[in-house]
């Protein structure tokens, strides 16, 4: 019996919809799904409503329930899956984006990688494109002392992923987490909306004295920005620059700010050159005084200092400079 539930944030995603949830119904572990719906537009509730949401059969025969959750506004991500999650009963949460499609033993490898790591947070599935499912599209981040957030898997190939490795954060659009942590350490911070709300749940949980990592053999196929669009627009740099500044201030304690704050304001300077030549300039400064904004609201988020927690603080530092150095290689 699986001790995991699926939960989907959908916002206008119907045309992804039919492939992520047949993909669910062939695994090996059958798990129950909740599908939060962000008051899609495009016809995703009726859809859900006719095909999937209630009781359904899996391949092998057994039931599972899909419960769907409609919201009356876009509320983004964060809140979503919070949602998803006070609903589920089972011990983990397994977070799936909408344009995915898992491989049929996906479930069971992650809960298996997460039941032999007590002190896992989260476990990152490989995901790989769904164009091109021998490339690399997400493999879990690493975050920098310059305020950075990336990857070191995307593009690559996907066979040079085999074996389990230790990443800063997973990526919240095909990762399990540990249920039992978040009543410790908070949910997603609606404050973010979207991007970067998994890298700042994962550096809370680093915090906390918990480890996240990647298992290569749990694979899900991701046809990536369905929902927000190109790699690159507006819409995206406002929120992830802000959400970086506010993510640096709520997580880390003030002398680790002011150890890190030249790599920090090198990292803003060269960002801000970089999308100043892709026409973003203006976008990435407003998303910067979004990020202050968002400071002085979730003033009262910011992770309490306590001398416990210094040995991790520690490890994560070092790590932070490690990744400095890797994110130039």
């Amino acid at each position: 019996m699986s001790k995991t539930t699926v939960v989907i944030p959908n916002y206008n995603g119907m045309k992804y919809l039919k492939d992520c949830i047949e993909s669910l119904l062939v695994q090996t572990l059958p798990s129950d799904i909740i599908i939060i719906d962000n008051a899609s537009t495009d016809g995703s509730i009726d859809y859900i409503k006719e095909n999937y949401e209630g009781e359904l059969t899996c391949k092998d025969g057994s039931k599972i329930s899909c419960k769907l959750v409609s919201l009356s506004s876009n509320t983004g991500f964060s809140n979503a899956v919070n949602k998803g999650i006070k609903l589920a009963s089972t011990e983990y949460i397994f977070l799936l984006n909408n344009d995915t499609v898992c491989r049929n033993d996906c479930i069971e490898k992650l809960e298996n990688a997460i039941d032999h790591k007590k002190k896992a947070f989260s476990v990152q599935a490989l995901m790989v494109s769904l164009n091109n499912p021998y490339i690399v599209d997400d493999s879990g981040d690493y975050y920098s002392a310059m305020g950075w957030a990336f990857t070191d898997g995307k593009d690559k190939p996907a066979s040079y992923f085999t074996d389990r490795k230790s990443i800063t954060s997973s990526c919240a659009g095909a990762a399990i987490y540990r249920k039992s942590v978040f009543d410790k350490i908070g949910g997603f911070d609606v404050l973010h909306f979207c991007y970067l709300e998994d890298v700042d749940i994962g550096i809370r949980a680093r915090v906390y004295g918990y480890i996240n990592f990647l298992e290569p053999a749990a694979v899900v196929l991701h046809a990536g920005s369905a929902t927000s669009g190109s790699r690159y627009n507006e819409f995206k740099q406002k929120l992830t620059a802000g959400n970086n500044l506010y993510l640096i201030y709520k997580n880390f304690p003030f002398l680790q700010i002011v150890l890190n704050l030249p790599l920090i304001l090198a990292g803003i300077v060269i960002k801000g050159v970089f999308f100043a030549r892709k026409g973003l300039g203006r976008a990435y400064m407003q998303g910067l005084m979004q990020g202050i904004s968002k400071i002085h609201k979730g003033s009262d988020k910011k992770v309490r200092f306590q001398r416990k927690n210094l040995k991790s603080l520690a490890i994560l530092q070092i790590e932070m400079w490690i990744n400095t150095i890797k994110r130039f290689i």
